[in-house]
């Protein structure tokens, strides 16, 4: 089902390990996860412990062996209605020189296992990236619908021996490709919903847009709302919501622009709109009015994914590969060129 994962059945959760990344491109830098309880800016969090089954451990510095839970709190990043939950159901413990944390607990599944093919870019004790393919949606958009990649998330889990919910952090459209954010409990769910809210999680884009665009780089700032005559169109619109979309120009062909793009607002379609408004629909872009000369589907996809940490705010990246069609796409324009 993964490519990196092992056999039904296998069990990712050891007895006793490190919390800690599996597998991650690293940045330097990088700002709070925020949501946390109110923290002096010089006292530093408590690096994340050793985790048991369902428990985070960590071994206190000497300063706060014996000090009173809500001193010991300052140094964690737990959101106040989070800590305060934990508490009252035990899961927050101190004992001689240790704080205990029940944040990975045992949750039944919300969506059936459908079991398919996914390739895992990232993943640790907290959150899960999966490069979502074309042609799947991120979740169910009406009753009774399977085979979305939140049915095959649930698998994964299943297979991986993880008893979780399935909790995305941010949407891509059905025909778009690119990495999608999971959140693997209750407390980086809180942060990373803060964090996209705040618009902390940055998404790059590659597109193939129709046409020469003319500028190296550019914004478009247009408000976009729905289209009263498509129940599944948006257009620019005055009474829309705001809408920020920045380009650069990756590559030139004779009638197509490769771009690289990066939101500052979450709309939906916003880039197909947006480009169709500048006269550059993406290639394969029916819905907007694009040809389907190179590509079926619109040429989107999502090239990289930045967060950071929900616990030590370190940021994080990944890069999701060039789709098959799209690198084809690339490849007959650059052959197109030569002629």
């Amino acid at each position: 089902m993964s490519k990196r994962s092992g056999g039904p059945g296998r069990d990712r959760r050891p007895e006793t390990r490190p919390v800690g990344a599996v597998r991650a491109v690293r940045r330097s830098g990088g700002s709070s996860g925020g949501g946390s309880a109110p923290r002096a800016a010089s006292v530093p969090v408590l690096k994340p412990g050793r985790r048991k089954d369902e428990w985070m451990e960590i071994r206190l510095p000497e300063a706060l062996v014996g000090a009173p839970m809500n001193q010991v709190l300052k140094r964690v990043p737990l959101p106040p209605k989070l800590a305060a939950k934990l508490l009252q159901s035990r899961g927050l413990l101190l004992q001689g020189s240790y704080l205990r944390i029940r944040l990975f607990p045992r949750e039944r599944r919300d969506f059936p296992p459908d079991w398919m093919e996914l390739n895992i870019l990232y993943e640790d004790d907290f959150a899960l990236v999966v490069n979502k393919p074309a042609g799947i949606e991120v979740h169910p958009s009406e009753k009774g619908q399977r085979r979305t990649l939140a049915h095959a998330v649930s698998a994964y889990y299943e297979m991986t021996g993880q008893e979780l919910r399935v909790r995305h952090i941010h949407r891509i459209d059905k025909d778009t490709t690119g990495p999608i954010l999971y959140a693997k409990n209750e407390f980086a769910h809180y942060q990373l919903d803060k964090a996209m809210r705040e618009k902390k999680i940055e998404r790059v884009y590659l597109a193939l847009a129709e046409g020469v665009v003319a500028q190296d780089k550019g914004k478009i700032d247009k408000p976009i709302g729905q289209d009263r005559h498509h129940s599944t169109r948006r257009r620019v619109s005055e009474t829309g919501d705001p809408a920020v979309t920045r380009y650069e120009v990756v590559e030139r062909f004779g009638d197509h622009t490769l771009v690289r793009l990066r939101l500052e607002t979450g709309r939906t379609h916003q880039i197909r709109v947006h480009l169709s408004s500048i006269g550059h629909p993406l290639a394969g872009d029916g819905l907007y009015g694009g040809s389907r000369r190179l590509m079926s589907r619109q040429a989107l996809h999502g090239e990289q994914l930045l967060w950071n940490h929900p616990w030590t705010t370190e940021k994080l990246a990944v890069r999701a590969p060039l789709p098959d069609d799209f690198a084809e796409a690339l490849r007959q324009l650059r052959r197109e060129r030569r002629l």
